[in-house]
Protein backbone atom coordinates (compact mmCIF):
# COMPACT_ATOMS: atom_id res chain seq x y z
CA UNK A 1 0.00 0.00 0.00
CA UNK A 2 1.56 3.48 -0.39
CA UNK A 3 1.75 6.39 1.95
CA UNK A 4 -0.76 8.36 0.62
CA UNK A 5 -3.16 7.96 4.23
CA UNK A 6 0.09 8.58 6.44
CA UNK A 7 0.16 11.59 8.90
CA UNK A 8 2.58 13.81 7.60
CA UNK A 9 4.81 12.85 10.44
CA UNK A 10 5.32 9.25 9.19
CA UNK A 11 6.06 10.11 5.63
CA UNK A 12 8.70 9.74 3.79
CA UNK A 13 11.46 13.01 4.58
CA UNK A 14 13.65 11.88 1.39
CA UNK A 15 10.40 12.01 -0.70
CA UNK A 16 10.31 15.57 0.31
CA UNK A 17 13.28 16.67 0.14
CA UNK A 18 12.90 15.65 -4.10
CA UNK A 19 9.69 17.39 -4.12
CA UNK A 20 10.76 20.18 -2.70
CA UNK A 21 13.95 20.99 -5.25
CA UNK A 22 11.74 20.14 -8.08
CA UNK A 23 9.08 22.58 -7.45
CA UNK A 24 11.74 25.06 -6.30
CA UNK A 25 13.86 24.57 -9.53
CA UNK A 26 10.39 25.32 -10.97
CA UNK A 27 9.62 28.53 -9.36
CA UNK A 28 12.90 29.67 -9.82
CA UNK A 29 12.90 29.16 -13.62
CA UNK A 30 9.66 30.64 -13.59
CA UNK A 31 11.44 33.78 -12.44
CA UNK A 32 14.33 33.86 -14.38
CA UNK A 33 11.38 33.67 -17.17
CA UNK A 34 10.43 37.33 -15.96
CA UNK A 35 13.10 38.28 -15.45
CA UNK A 36 14.50 38.26 -18.54
CA UNK A 37 11.17 39.09 -20.59
CA UNK A 38 10.40 41.90 -18.30
CA UNK A 39 13.33 43.29 -16.36
CA UNK A 40 16.30 45.18 -17.65
CA UNK A 41 18.53 42.36 -16.48
CA UNK A 42 17.51 40.42 -19.62
CA UNK A 43 18.68 43.81 -21.99
CA UNK A 44 22.00 43.79 -20.30
CA UNK A 45 22.43 39.96 -20.81
CA UNK A 46 20.87 40.47 -24.36
CA UNK A 47 23.76 43.55 -24.98
CA UNK A 48 26.76 41.85 -23.01
CA UNK A 49 29.77 40.05 -24.62
CA UNK A 50 30.45 40.81 -28.01
CA UNK A 51 28.22 42.82 -30.22
CA UNK A 52 28.92 41.49 -33.37
CA UNK A 53 26.17 39.72 -32.82
CA UNK A 54 24.31 42.04 -34.46
CA UNK A 55 26.41 41.40 -37.30
CA UNK A 56 26.47 37.93 -37.62
CA UNK A 57 24.27 36.14 -40.05
CA UNK A 58 24.58 32.52 -39.56
CA UNK A 59 21.66 31.71 -37.16
CA UNK A 60 18.60 33.54 -38.45
CA UNK A 61 16.38 33.13 -35.23
CA UNK A 62 19.44 34.91 -33.54
CA UNK A 63 19.03 37.57 -35.98
CA UNK A 64 15.07 37.70 -35.47
CA UNK A 65 15.06 37.96 -31.60
CA UNK A 66 17.60 40.62 -31.93
CA UNK A 67 15.57 42.49 -33.69
CA UNK A 68 12.13 41.93 -31.60
CA UNK A 69 14.62 43.06 -28.45
CA UNK A 70 15.67 46.51 -30.38
CA UNK A 71 12.29 47.14 -31.54
CA UNK A 72 10.82 46.31 -28.10
CA UNK A 73 13.90 48.85 -26.51
CA UNK A 74 15.13 45.77 -24.89
CA UNK A 75 18.55 46.61 -25.97
CA UNK A 76 20.00 49.93 -25.25
CA UNK A 77 23.36 50.06 -26.84
CA UNK A 78 23.94 50.91 -30.44
CA UNK A 79 23.93 48.74 -33.07
CA UNK A 80 27.99 48.57 -33.85
CA UNK A 81 29.44 49.51 -36.76
CA UNK A 82 30.54 47.42 -39.73
CA UNK A 83 33.53 46.65 -41.05
CA UNK A 84 35.92 49.47 -42.33
CA UNK A 85 35.69 47.90 -45.98
CA UNK A 86 32.13 48.27 -46.51
CA UNK A 87 32.04 51.98 -46.19
CA UNK A 88 30.95 52.18 -49.96
CA UNK A 89 28.64 48.62 -49.81
CA UNK A 90 25.21 48.56 -51.66
CA UNK A 91 23.63 45.12 -50.48
CA UNK A 92 22.02 44.56 -54.44
CA UNK A 93 24.90 45.83 -56.09
CA UNK A 94 27.77 43.89 -55.05
CA UNK A 95 30.03 42.85 -57.34
CA UNK A 96 31.42 39.72 -55.04
CA UNK A 97 27.95 38.58 -55.04
CA UNK A 98 26.66 39.15 -58.38
CA UNK A 99 30.32 38.44 -60.52
CA UNK A 100 28.61 34.61 -60.40
CA UNK A 101 25.56 35.56 -62.35
CA UNK A 102 24.84 35.01 -66.15
CA UNK A 103 26.09 37.80 -68.17
CA UNK A 104 22.68 37.89 -70.66
CA UNK A 105 21.49 41.10 -71.14
CA UNK A 106 23.70 42.34 -68.02
CA UNK A 107 21.93 40.21 -65.70
CA UNK A 108 24.76 40.04 -63.48
CA UNK A 109 24.85 43.96 -62.98
CA UNK A 110 21.57 45.10 -62.73
CA UNK A 111 20.03 45.31 -58.76
CA UNK A 112 20.49 41.30 -56.94
CA UNK A 113 19.44 41.89 -53.36
CA UNK A 114 20.20 39.34 -50.59
CA UNK A 115 17.90 37.80 -48.12
CA UNK A 116 17.06 40.07 -45.37
CA UNK A 117 18.25 37.02 -42.94
CA UNK A 118 21.38 37.19 -45.06
CA UNK A 119 22.52 40.76 -44.54
CA UNK A 120 24.46 42.31 -41.82
CA UNK A 121 22.67 43.96 -38.88
CA UNK A 122 25.18 46.94 -38.50
CA UNK A 123 25.80 50.51 -39.24
CA UNK A 124 27.83 51.65 -42.52
CA UNK A 125 30.46 53.52 -41.58
CA UNK A 126 32.60 56.66 -43.07
CA UNK A 127 35.68 56.45 -44.90
CA UNK A 128 38.38 57.72 -42.94
CA UNK A 129 38.92 61.55 -42.72
CA UNK A 130 35.27 62.17 -44.10
CA UNK A 131 34.39 65.29 -43.83
CA UNK A 132 30.95 66.89 -43.98
CA UNK A 133 30.14 67.54 -47.71
CA UNK A 134 31.09 70.65 -49.48
CA UNK A 135 27.31 72.56 -49.57
CA UNK A 136 25.72 73.33 -53.01
CA UNK A 137 26.39 75.47 -54.99
CA UNK A 138 30.11 75.05 -54.59
CA UNK A 139 29.83 71.56 -54.83
CA UNK A 140 28.61 71.29 -58.44
CA UNK A 141 32.38 72.24 -59.15
CA UNK A 142 34.40 70.60 -56.34
CA UNK A 143 33.91 68.42 -53.72
CA UNK A 144 36.32 66.32 -50.90
CA UNK A 145 38.72 63.89 -52.02
CA UNK A 146 38.56 62.23 -48.55
CA UNK A 147 34.63 61.66 -48.79
CA UNK A 148 35.28 59.41 -51.94
CA UNK A 149 39.39 58.77 -52.09
CA UNK A 150 38.15 57.10 -55.57
CA UNK A 151 41.10 58.05 -58.47
CA UNK A 152 40.48 55.81 -60.90
CA UNK A 153 38.12 58.35 -62.93
CA UNK A 154 40.02 61.08 -62.47
CA UNK A 155 43.12 59.21 -63.65
CA UNK A 156 41.11 57.56 -66.78
CA UNK A 157 39.55 60.30 -67.82
CA UNK A 158 40.69 63.66 -66.47
CA UNK A 159 42.08 64.64 -70.08
CA UNK A 160 38.36 64.86 -71.08
CA UNK A 161 37.76 67.02 -68.38
CA UNK A 162 35.32 64.66 -66.10
CA UNK A 163 37.28 65.55 -63.02
CA UNK A 164 41.04 65.86 -61.70
CA UNK A 165 42.26 65.83 -58.60
CA UNK A 166 43.32 69.69 -56.97
CA UNK A 167 44.95 69.94 -53.31
CA UNK A 168 42.35 68.28 -50.52
CA UNK A 169 39.45 68.45 -53.70
CA UNK A 170 37.95 66.35 -56.87
CA UNK A 171 37.35 69.32 -58.67
CA UNK A 172 34.73 69.07 -61.96
CA UNK A 173 35.48 71.14 -65.35
CA UNK A 174 32.32 69.97 -66.49
CA UNK A 175 33.26 67.41 -69.50
CA UNK A 176 32.36 64.43 -70.91
CA UNK A 177 33.83 61.45 -73.34
CA UNK A 178 31.56 63.59 -76.05
CA UNK A 179 32.04 67.03 -74.95
CA UNK A 180 35.49 67.45 -73.31
CA UNK A 181 35.07 71.20 -73.82
CA UNK A 182 32.33 70.90 -71.30
CA UNK A 183 28.59 70.45 -71.17
CA UNK A 184 28.22 74.10 -71.78
CA UNK A 185 29.30 74.07 -75.72
CA UNK A 186 27.56 70.70 -76.12
CA UNK A 187 24.25 72.20 -74.55
CA UNK A 188 24.32 74.92 -76.22
CA UNK A 189 24.49 72.82 -79.80
CA UNK A 190 21.52 70.89 -78.79
CA UNK A 191 19.63 74.27 -78.43
CA UNK A 192 20.10 74.67 -81.96
CA UNK A 193 17.70 71.50 -82.69
CA UNK A 194 15.56 71.24 -79.36
CA UNK A 195 13.93 73.66 -77.46
CA UNK A 196 16.03 73.29 -74.01
CA UNK A 197 14.98 76.85 -72.96
CA UNK A 198 11.57 78.21 -71.98
CA UNK A 199 10.33 75.22 -69.92
CA UNK A 200 9.02 72.98 -72.72
CA UNK A 201 11.73 70.58 -71.23
CA UNK A 202 11.56 69.59 -67.89
CA UNK A 203 12.06 65.70 -66.73
CA UNK A 204 15.04 64.00 -68.82
CA UNK A 205 16.98 61.12 -68.07
CA UNK A 206 20.67 60.61 -68.69
CA UNK A 207 22.13 56.98 -69.56
CA UNK A 208 25.46 55.92 -68.53
CA UNK A 209 25.67 59.87 -67.63
CA UNK A 210 29.49 59.30 -65.90
CA UNK A 211 29.63 62.08 -63.31
CA UNK A 212 26.54 63.47 -64.19
CA UNK A 213 27.99 66.74 -65.86
CA UNK A 214 25.51 66.65 -68.53
CA UNK A 215 22.92 66.91 -66.10
CA UNK A 216 24.34 69.39 -64.07
CA UNK A 217 24.87 71.72 -66.12
CA UNK A 218 21.18 71.46 -67.30
CA UNK A 219 20.06 72.59 -63.80
CA UNK A 220 20.61 76.13 -64.91
CA UNK A 221 17.89 75.51 -68.01
CA UNK A 222 15.54 74.50 -65.70
CA UNK A 223 15.82 70.89 -66.79
CA UNK A 224 16.08 68.64 -64.44
CA UNK A 225 18.14 65.29 -65.14
CA UNK A 226 17.92 61.76 -63.60
CA UNK A 227 21.18 60.73 -64.29
CA UNK A 228 21.77 56.80 -64.01
CA UNK A 229 24.90 54.24 -64.64
CA UNK A 230 25.83 50.67 -63.20
CA UNK A 231 27.93 49.98 -60.65
CA UNK A 232 30.79 49.29 -63.19
CA UNK A 233 34.93 49.63 -63.47
CA UNK A 234 34.66 53.18 -62.58
CA UNK A 235 33.45 52.43 -59.12
CA UNK A 236 32.08 55.16 -58.06
CA UNK A 237 30.68 57.53 -60.94
CA UNK A 238 27.72 58.14 -59.13
CA UNK A 239 28.27 58.28 -55.90
CA UNK A 240 30.39 61.33 -57.20
CA UNK A 241 27.27 62.66 -58.83
CA UNK A 242 25.53 62.84 -55.63
CA UNK A 243 27.74 63.94 -53.29
CA UNK A 244 28.23 67.02 -55.99
CA UNK A 245 24.55 67.68 -55.36
CA UNK A 246 23.21 65.95 -59.02
CA UNK A 247 20.57 64.25 -59.19
CA UNK A 248 21.27 60.32 -60.20
CA UNK A 249 20.75 56.62 -59.15
CA UNK A 250 22.70 53.29 -59.67
CA UNK A 251 20.73 51.69 -62.49
CA UNK A 252 21.56 49.10 -65.33
CA UNK A 253 19.69 48.68 -68.31
CA UNK A 254 19.52 44.72 -68.55
CA UNK A 255 16.50 42.06 -68.45
CA UNK A 256 13.85 44.34 -66.82
CA UNK A 257 11.84 47.50 -67.36
CA UNK A 258 13.59 50.10 -65.87
CA UNK A 259 11.66 51.47 -62.45
CA UNK A 260 9.97 54.34 -63.98
CA UNK A 261 6.32 55.11 -65.35
CA UNK A 262 5.26 54.92 -69.40
CA UNK A 263 6.00 58.13 -71.19
CA UNK A 264 7.66 59.94 -68.32
CA UNK A 265 10.69 62.08 -69.66
CA UNK A 266 10.49 64.70 -71.92
CA UNK A 267 14.21 64.24 -73.40
CA UNK A 268 16.06 61.31 -73.30
CA UNK A 269 19.78 61.23 -73.58
CA UNK A 270 22.99 58.76 -74.24
CA UNK A 271 26.57 60.45 -74.85
CA UNK A 272 28.59 57.18 -75.43
CA UNK A 273 26.52 55.14 -73.05
CA UNK A 274 27.48 52.12 -74.89
CA UNK A 275 23.83 50.55 -75.32
CA UNK A 276 23.74 48.54 -77.70
CA UNK A 277 19.80 49.85 -78.80
CA UNK A 278 19.36 47.21 -81.41
CA UNK A 279 19.88 43.77 -80.07
CA UNK A 280 17.83 41.59 -78.90
CA UNK A 281 15.37 42.55 -81.62
CA UNK A 282 15.42 46.54 -80.44
CA UNK A 283 14.48 45.24 -77.31
CA UNK A 284 16.59 48.63 -75.21
CA UNK A 285 15.11 50.96 -78.05
CA UNK A 286 11.91 49.86 -77.18
CA UNK A 287 12.25 50.57 -73.32
CA UNK A 288 13.63 54.06 -74.15
CA UNK A 289 10.48 54.47 -76.56
CA UNK A 290 8.27 53.28 -73.71
CA UNK A 291 9.71 55.36 -71.16
CA UNK A 292 9.66 58.83 -73.63
CA UNK A 293 6.62 61.57 -73.82
CA UNK A 294 5.08 62.00 -77.27
CA UNK A 295 6.82 64.76 -78.60
CA UNK A 296 9.91 64.17 -76.66
CA UNK A 297 13.33 64.20 -77.94
CA UNK A 298 15.76 61.57 -77.94
CA UNK A 299 19.39 62.51 -78.14
CA UNK A 300 22.73 59.75 -79.01
CA UNK A 301 26.43 61.02 -79.10
CA UNK A 302 28.52 58.05 -79.79
CA UNK A 303 28.49 54.75 -81.14
CA UNK A 304 27.94 53.89 -83.33
CA UNK A 305 26.49 57.20 -84.89
CA UNK A 306 28.62 57.78 -87.85
CA UNK A 307 31.43 55.89 -86.27
CA UNK A 308 34.15 54.16 -87.63
CA UNK A 309 34.12 50.68 -88.49
CA UNK A 310 30.04 50.19 -86.71
CA UNK A 311 28.31 51.46 -90.39
CA UNK A 312 26.22 48.31 -89.51
CA UNK A 313 25.42 49.30 -86.28
CA UNK A 314 24.31 52.34 -87.29
CA UNK A 315 22.44 51.61 -90.16
CA UNK A 316 20.26 48.92 -87.68
CA UNK A 317 19.79 51.74 -85.31
CA UNK A 318 18.02 54.50 -88.17
CA UNK A 319 16.06 51.42 -89.11
CA UNK A 320 14.81 51.20 -86.11
CA UNK A 321 13.83 54.95 -85.63
CA UNK A 322 12.46 54.64 -88.84
CA UNK A 323 10.18 51.65 -88.08
CA UNK A 324 8.50 53.31 -85.30
CA UNK A 325 8.26 56.78 -87.03
CA UNK A 326 10.32 58.92 -85.45
CA UNK A 327 11.40 62.19 -87.10
CA UNK A 328 14.82 62.51 -87.94
CA UNK A 329 15.50 66.10 -86.15
CA UNK A 330 19.22 66.28 -87.34
CA UNK A 331 22.50 63.92 -87.76
CA UNK A 332 25.64 66.70 -86.48
CA UNK A 333 28.37 64.94 -86.52
CA UNK A 334 28.72 61.47 -84.55
CA UNK A 335 25.19 62.73 -82.88
CA UNK A 336 21.68 62.49 -83.99
CA UNK A 337 18.54 63.83 -82.42
CA UNK A 338 14.73 62.46 -82.55
CA UNK A 339 11.71 63.44 -81.93
CA UNK A 340 8.94 60.86 -81.11
CA UNK A 341 5.82 60.86 -83.00
CA UNK A 342 2.44 61.70 -82.05
CA UNK A 343 1.11 58.08 -83.19
CA UNK A 344 2.79 55.29 -85.38
CA UNK A 345 2.16 51.79 -86.77
CA UNK A 346 5.31 50.08 -86.54
CA UNK A 347 6.45 49.69 -90.12
CA UNK A 348 6.92 45.82 -91.53
CA UNK A 349 11.43 44.96 -91.39
CA UNK A 350 13.67 42.45 -89.75
CA UNK A 351 12.96 43.30 -86.27
CA UNK A 352 9.86 42.12 -86.01
CA UNK A 353 8.41 44.90 -84.28
CA UNK A 354 4.52 44.05 -82.34
CA UNK A 355 2.62 46.53 -80.42
CA UNK A 356 2.24 45.30 -76.80
CA UNK A 357 -0.19 43.30 -75.91
CA UNK A 358 -3.85 45.58 -74.24
CA UNK A 359 -3.39 43.76 -70.99
CA UNK A 360 0.08 45.09 -70.43
CA UNK A 361 0.39 47.82 -68.41
CA UNK A 362 3.25 50.12 -69.32
CA UNK A 363 3.67 52.04 -66.13
CA UNK A 364 4.15 48.59 -64.17
CA UNK A 365 8.04 48.72 -63.82
CA UNK A 366 9.34 46.67 -60.44
CA UNK A 367 11.32 43.99 -61.65
CA UNK A 368 9.10 43.48 -64.48
CA UNK A 369 10.78 41.78 -67.70
CA UNK A 370 11.32 43.35 -70.50
CA UNK A 371 8.89 43.52 -73.49
CA UNK A 372 10.05 42.77 -77.18
CA UNK A 373 6.85 44.92 -78.35
CA UNK A 374 5.99 48.63 -78.54
CA UNK A 375 3.75 50.54 -75.74
CA UNK A 376 1.17 52.13 -77.67
CA UNK A 377 0.23 55.51 -76.67
CA UNK A 378 -3.62 54.50 -76.27
CA UNK A 379 -2.77 52.26 -73.78
CA UNK A 380 -2.54 55.12 -71.18
CA UNK A 381 -5.26 57.32 -70.10
CA UNK A 382 -4.48 60.80 -69.92
CA UNK A 383 -2.93 64.12 -71.94
CA UNK A 384 0.81 63.48 -71.31
CA UNK A 385 2.16 65.04 -74.72
CA UNK A 386 4.44 67.67 -74.97
CA UNK A 387 2.69 70.62 -76.16
CA UNK A 388 -0.55 69.14 -74.19
CA UNK A 389 0.50 69.65 -70.66
CA UNK A 390 1.62 72.67 -69.04
CA UNK A 391 5.23 74.02 -69.59
CA UNK A 392 7.19 74.35 -66.40
CA UNK A 393 7.01 75.56 -64.20
CA UNK A 394 2.80 75.59 -64.24
CA UNK A 395 3.26 72.21 -64.63
CA UNK A 396 3.63 71.65 -60.91
CA UNK A 397 0.29 72.88 -59.48
CA UNK A 398 -1.92 71.72 -62.70
CA UNK A 399 -3.77 68.87 -61.84
CA UNK A 400 -2.09 66.31 -64.70
CA UNK A 401 -5.14 64.46 -65.91
CA UNK A 402 -3.16 60.88 -64.97
CA UNK A 403 -4.25 61.78 -61.46
CA UNK A 404 -7.65 60.50 -62.34
CA UNK A 405 -6.39 56.70 -61.98
CA UNK A 406 -7.83 57.21 -58.82
CA UNK A 407 -11.35 57.84 -57.46
CA UNK A 408 -11.47 61.63 -57.36
CA UNK A 409 -7.86 62.02 -58.25
CA UNK A 410 -8.52 65.66 -59.32
CA UNK A 411 -9.24 66.51 -55.96
CA UNK A 412 -6.73 64.38 -54.14
CA UNK A 413 -4.50 66.00 -56.08
CA UNK A 414 -5.41 69.52 -55.12
CA UNK A 415 -5.69 68.67 -51.58
CA UNK A 416 -2.35 66.87 -51.38
CA UNK A 417 -0.86 70.02 -52.70
CA UNK A 418 -2.18 72.40 -49.89
CA UNK A 419 -1.96 69.71 -47.47
CA UNK A 420 2.18 69.57 -48.18
CA UNK A 421 2.68 73.58 -48.39
CA UNK A 422 1.04 73.90 -44.55
CA UNK A 423 3.45 70.83 -43.47
CA UNK A 424 6.56 71.96 -45.06
CA UNK A 425 5.82 75.24 -43.45
CA UNK A 426 5.68 74.27 -40.45
CA UNK A 427 8.26 71.81 -40.89
CA UNK A 428 10.77 74.56 -41.45
CA UNK A 429 9.04 77.58 -39.18
CA UNK A 430 8.07 75.73 -35.92
CA UNK A 431 10.38 72.35 -36.51
CA UNK A 432 13.38 74.20 -37.21
CA UNK A 433 13.96 71.70 -39.99
CA UNK A 434 17.23 73.42 -42.23
CA UNK A 435 14.99 73.02 -45.14
CA UNK A 436 15.86 76.23 -47.82
CA UNK A 437 19.18 76.39 -46.11
CA UNK A 438 22.73 75.55 -48.37
CA UNK A 439 22.80 72.34 -45.87
CA UNK A 440 20.38 70.42 -47.48
CA UNK A 441 20.75 69.70 -50.89
CA UNK A 442 19.77 65.99 -51.97
CA UNK A 443 16.69 64.87 -50.60
CA UNK A 444 14.54 61.85 -50.56
CA UNK A 445 10.59 61.50 -50.03
CA UNK A 446 10.12 57.62 -49.20
CA UNK A 447 6.43 57.62 -50.03
CA UNK A 448 5.83 60.28 -52.19
CA UNK A 449 2.53 59.51 -53.50
CA UNK A 450 1.97 62.74 -55.76
CA UNK A 451 5.22 64.21 -54.95
CA UNK A 452 3.08 66.75 -52.91
CA UNK A 453 6.06 66.97 -50.19
CA UNK A 454 8.62 68.02 -53.05
CA UNK A 455 6.86 70.43 -54.91
CA UNK A 456 5.62 72.65 -51.49
CA UNK A 457 9.70 72.91 -51.79
CA UNK A 458 9.90 74.10 -55.74
CA UNK A 459 11.68 77.63 -54.54
CA UNK A 460 14.25 75.80 -51.73
CA UNK A 461 17.75 74.74 -53.11
CA UNK A 462 16.94 70.88 -53.47
CA UNK A 463 16.10 68.20 -55.54
CA UNK A 464 14.05 65.54 -54.35
CA UNK A 465 14.31 61.53 -55.21
CA UNK A 466 10.54 60.65 -54.92
CA UNK A 467 9.84 57.18 -54.16
CA UNK A 468 6.69 55.48 -54.79
CA UNK A 469 6.46 52.12 -52.80
CA UNK A 470 5.89 49.63 -56.05
CA UNK A 471 2.80 47.98 -53.69
CA UNK A 472 0.81 51.27 -53.52
CA UNK A 473 -1.27 52.99 -56.17
CA UNK A 474 1.43 53.98 -59.10
CA UNK A 475 1.38 57.55 -58.93
CA UNK A 476 4.67 57.86 -60.47
CA UNK A 477 3.24 59.37 -63.38
CA UNK A 478 1.21 61.98 -62.10
CA UNK A 479 4.66 63.17 -60.21
CA UNK A 480 6.72 63.10 -63.44
CA UNK A 481 3.51 64.66 -65.63
CA UNK A 482 3.85 68.00 -62.60
CA UNK A 483 7.91 68.03 -63.71
CA UNK A 484 9.44 66.25 -60.85
CA UNK A 485 11.46 63.18 -60.73
CA UNK A 486 11.55 59.68 -58.79
CA UNK A 487 11.09 55.80 -58.78
CA UNK A 488 9.58 52.62 -58.18
CA UNK A 489 10.93 50.60 -55.23
CA UNK A 490 10.32 48.04 -52.63
CA UNK A 491 11.27 48.94 -49.07
CA UNK A 492 12.08 45.89 -47.72
CA UNK A 493 14.67 45.68 -49.93
CA UNK A 494 17.96 48.47 -49.94
CA UNK A 495 17.85 51.13 -52.20
CA UNK A 496 19.99 51.42 -55.40
CA UNK A 497 22.41 54.40 -53.91
CA UNK A 498 25.71 54.75 -52.33
CA UNK A 499 25.69 55.12 -48.58
CA UNK A 500 25.37 59.04 -47.56
CA UNK A 501 23.69 60.68 -50.40
CA UNK A 502 20.80 62.03 -49.22
CA UNK A 503 20.94 65.40 -46.69
CA UNK A 504 17.32 64.80 -45.69
CA UNK A 505 15.19 61.65 -45.77
CA UNK A 506 11.51 61.83 -45.23
CA UNK A 507 8.82 59.40 -44.77
CA UNK A 508 4.95 59.70 -44.16
CA UNK A 509 3.71 56.77 -42.92
CA UNK A 510 6.64 54.74 -42.31
CA UNK A 511 4.41 51.75 -41.02
CA UNK A 512 2.72 51.37 -44.33
CA UNK A 513 6.28 50.53 -46.05
CA UNK A 514 6.66 47.46 -44.27
CA UNK A 515 2.84 46.43 -44.19
CA UNK A 516 1.19 44.21 -46.89
CA UNK A 517 -1.25 46.54 -48.29
CA UNK A 518 -4.93 46.12 -46.54
CA UNK A 519 -3.24 44.08 -43.41
CA UNK A 520 -1.80 44.07 -40.26
CA UNK A 521 0.81 41.74 -40.97
CA UNK A 522 4.46 42.59 -41.69
CA UNK A 523 6.45 41.74 -44.65
CA UNK A 524 9.75 42.98 -43.29
CA UNK A 525 10.83 44.98 -40.13
CA UNK A 526 11.04 48.87 -38.65
CA UNK A 527 14.85 48.15 -37.86
CA UNK A 528 16.11 46.79 -41.19
CA UNK A 529 14.09 50.05 -42.85
CA UNK A 530 15.73 52.18 -40.29
CA UNK A 531 19.35 50.77 -40.62
CA UNK A 532 18.97 51.43 -44.50
CA UNK A 533 17.93 54.90 -44.34
CA UNK A 534 21.11 55.71 -41.86
CA UNK A 535 22.83 53.86 -44.56
CA UNK A 536 21.37 56.47 -47.24
CA UNK A 537 22.19 59.59 -45.08
CA UNK A 538 24.91 61.86 -44.62
CA UNK A 539 26.63 62.51 -41.24
CA UNK A 540 24.72 65.68 -39.50
CA UNK A 541 21.90 64.23 -42.44
CA UNK A 542 18.25 64.80 -41.32
CA UNK A 543 15.67 62.36 -41.09
CA UNK A 544 11.88 63.46 -40.70
CA UNK A 545 9.21 60.19 -40.19
CA UNK A 546 5.39 61.15 -39.37
CA UNK A 547 2.82 58.47 -38.13
CA UNK A 548 0.38 57.74 -35.30
CA UNK A 549 2.01 57.97 -31.86
CA UNK A 550 2.17 54.46 -31.14
CA UNK A 551 4.26 53.64 -34.60
CA UNK A 552 6.31 57.22 -34.09
CA UNK A 553 6.88 55.31 -30.07
CA UNK A 554 8.90 52.44 -31.95
CA UNK A 555 10.25 54.40 -34.28
CA UNK A 556 12.38 56.63 -31.30
CA UNK A 557 13.53 53.52 -29.49
CA UNK A 558 15.03 52.12 -32.96
CA UNK A 559 16.20 55.69 -33.96
CA UNK A 560 18.32 55.41 -30.12
CA UNK A 561 19.83 51.93 -31.41
CA UNK A 562 21.12 54.09 -35.05
CA UNK A 563 22.37 56.74 -33.04
CA UNK A 564 20.66 59.56 -34.23
CA UNK A 565 19.79 62.60 -31.73
CA UNK A 566 15.93 62.54 -32.23
CA UNK A 567 12.86 64.58 -30.59
CA UNK A 568 8.96 63.97 -31.12
CA UNK A 569 7.01 66.59 -31.35
CA UNK A 570 3.29 67.15 -32.30
CA UNK A 571 1.84 67.22 -35.72
CA UNK A 572 0.83 70.76 -37.01
CA UNK A 573 -2.07 72.73 -36.01
CA UNK A 574 -4.66 72.65 -38.01
CA UNK A 575 -4.10 68.80 -39.33
CA UNK A 576 -7.49 66.47 -39.10
CA UNK A 577 -5.24 63.20 -38.25
CA UNK A 578 -3.55 61.56 -35.66
CA UNK A 579 0.41 61.82 -36.15
CA UNK A 580 3.38 62.24 -34.35
CA UNK A 581 6.42 63.58 -35.96
CA UNK A 582 9.85 62.70 -35.22
CA UNK A 583 13.08 64.99 -36.21
CA UNK A 584 16.41 63.24 -36.19
CA UNK A 585 19.46 64.21 -36.91
CA UNK A 586 22.26 61.14 -37.49
CA UNK A 587 25.64 61.83 -35.58
CA UNK A 588 28.69 62.14 -37.06
CA UNK A 589 31.05 58.55 -35.50
CA UNK A 590 33.52 57.33 -36.94
CA UNK A 591 35.54 53.93 -36.32
CA UNK A 592 37.87 53.61 -34.16
CA UNK A 593 41.47 51.64 -34.53
CA UNK A 594 40.27 48.73 -32.65
CA UNK A 595 36.69 48.87 -34.28
CA UNK A 596 38.48 48.64 -38.11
Amino acid sequence: MGHSNLPPSKRNPRQWKLLDFISALFFALVLLFFLLVFTRLGDSMAASGRQSLLVSTSDPKQRHRLVALLELGRHHQPIEACPADSVDHMPCEDPRRNSQLSREMNFYRERQCPLPDEMPLCLIPPPLGYKIPVQWPESLHKIWHSNMPHNKIADRKGHQGWMKEQGPYFIFPGGGTMFPDGAAPYIEKLGQYIPITGGTIRTALDMGCGVASFGGSLLSEGILTLSFAPRDSHKAQIQFALERGVPAFVLMLGTRRLPFPAFAFDFIHCSRCLIPFTAYNATYFFEVDRLLRTGGYLVISGPPVQWPKQDKEWADLQAVARALCYELIAVDGNTVIWKKPDSCLPNQNEFGIELCDESNDPSYAWFFKLKKCVTKASSVNGEYAIGTIPKWPDRLITPPSRAMILKNGIDLFEADTRRWARRVAYYKNTLNVKLGTPALRNVMDMNAFFGGFAAALKSDPVWVMNVVPARKPLTLDVIYDRGLIGVYHDWCEPFSTYPRTYDLIHVSGIESLIKVPGSSKSRCNLVDLMVEIDRMLRPEGTVVIRDSPEVIEKVARVAHVVRWAATVNNEEPKSHGRENILVATKTFWQLTSSSS
